[in-house]
Order: C-alpha cells, then sequence, then structure tokens
C-alpha cells in the first residue's frame, strides 16, 4: 500500500481538539492500513516523530434512501476506521489545527 493511500483525512471534533492539547491527533485511514503503516505515513508526510498508534474499527449507520414515488429502501452501511497517533513532546502538525 503507498503511503498516500494510506490516511485518508484528518478528524476534527471537539473530542478530537481536546486530544491534541495531550499531542494526539486524529485521521481517519484505509481499512487495510495498521499501525505500522500510519506510522510510516505520519512520519514521512508530516515530518514528525509518532509515539504510538491506537486504532478502532467503526460499523457503519444503515441509511434509509427515500424517493417521491418509491418505497424506501435500506443502504448498506459503511464501515471505517480510526487511527490516534500520539506524537513526541513539543511537535505538532500544523495543518489539523482548530
Amino acid at each position: 500500500m503507498e503511503i498516500t493511500e494510506v490516511l485518508r483525512q484528518g478528524i476534527i471534533t471537539e473530542k478530537s481538539v481536546k486530544l491534541q492539547e495531550q499531542n494526539k491527533y486524529t485521521f481517519k485511514v484505509a481499512l487495510d492500513a495498521n499501525k505500522i503503516d500510519v506510522r510510516r505515513a505520519v512520519e514521512t508526510i508530516f515530518g514528525v516523530k509518532v509515539v504510538s498508534v491506537n486504532i478502532v474499527r467503526l460499523p457503519g449507520k444503515p441509511k434509509m434512501i427515500r424517493r417521491r414515488g418509491a418505497a424506501p429502501r435500506p443502504v448498506e452501511a459503511r464501515e471505517w476506521k480510526k487511527a490516534i497517533v500520539t506524537l513526541r513532546e513539543g511537535q505538532t502538525i500544523d495543518a489539523l489545527k482548530a
């Protein structure tokens, strides 16, 4: 897997902004990425030193499609993966600062 394919996007929510105070940054990552892939991608792209990586696999929420003139039908849920990356003390990722 290419390094540029591992990180999908940064996540900026209230919880992730609070984690940034503890030097932890949150990313949406590829489903087949592991901790080693995420560590290499963050260190290469942002030029920082990673202390640890935690990964969470989240189930998707099922949705209902409603259209005029047709019966509602369920759409398959899409699962996704979130990585919480802890950086070395004193280092930051400016692209994710809120």
